[in-house]
């Protein structure tokens, strides 16, 4: 009873979930498992070199995508300062709460620590990029998946990659997506007046920031701590939160 009690519930949850049209979203996903499958299986069979190669490859692609991601945005800004703000609080804050600490003690059971830095860079590269949260919004709004399609293509090419280091531990990962695109998911479909483009200019600055930081950790130039730095991702709905306080108040 038990067991067809858990594939009733598996059952309605995904019909819930196709009843809300997030195909992009588990599409997103399945190419996130797969890629990790492929890389756990890769990792056996090639050299340590070239999985080297293609870890530096990766590291400059981040590099280069968080610059990128992060210039793009600013000049749409209208408040050129608050990435800056949102750094230093969300740094500060992620310092006090110890994630990279906490995060890398939870890991270390599981593969000696190590793969504490793969899922850092993974959920990352996967969640915070302006494809994985504006394609969650296309799809609530138009039932448009083009961008999430694309996304699932790109995870699947850098999980490969993560997963040929870190192991088939990389899939931890794609939970963390499919929540992650879920709640822009549900927040875009039953609270459009939550998100505005200029909030998302703002988390996609704040993104770029992390993404760089994680690619110059991939290359061995700067531990940046990353994890410690998350926080600042949640600075900028805080500070609309106030600024539209303030507009009420005064």
């Amino acid at each position: 009873m038990l067991k067809i009690s858990i594939v009733l519930l598996f059952l309605s949850i995904f019909a819930e979930i196709k009843e809300l049209n997030m195909l992009g979203t588990i599409v997103n996903t399945a190419a996130i498992i797969g890629g990790s499958v492929l890389g756990a299986v890769i990792r056996r069979g090639i050299n340590e070199r070239y999985v080297h190669a293609l870890y530096n490859a990766l590291g400059l692609c981040t590099v280069i995508l968080g610059a990128n991601t992060a210039i793009t945005h600013m000049k749409d800004s209208h408040f050129p300062v608050m990435f800056i703000l949102a750094m230093a609080v969300g740094g500060v804050l992620g310092t006090f709460l110890k994630l990279d600490y906490r995060l890398n003690h939870a890991t270390a059971r599981i593969s000696g620590g190590e793969l504490t830095k793969g899922l850092t860079t993974g959920i990352l590269l996967y969640c915070i990029g302006t494809l994985s949260m504006v394609g969650p919004m296309n799809s609530a709004l138009y039932g448009d998946n083009t961008y999430l399609f694309t996304n699932a293509t790109l995870d699947f090419v850098s999980s490969s990659i993560l997963a040929s280091t870190y192991g088939i531990g990389m899939v931890l990962a794609a939970p963390v997506l499919f929540c992650w695109q879920g709640a822009i998911y549900l927040l875009t479909l039953y609270g459009s007046g939550l998100i505005s483009a200029d909030l998302i200019t703002e988390i996609s600055i704040v993104g770029g920031v992390l993404i760089l930081s994680t690619g110059l950790n991939i290359l061995n130039i700067k531990n940046c701590k990353t994890l410690n730095l998350m926080p600042a991702l949640f600075m900028p709905p805080v500070f609309f939160f106030f600024i539209k306080l303030f507009h009420l108040l005064f």
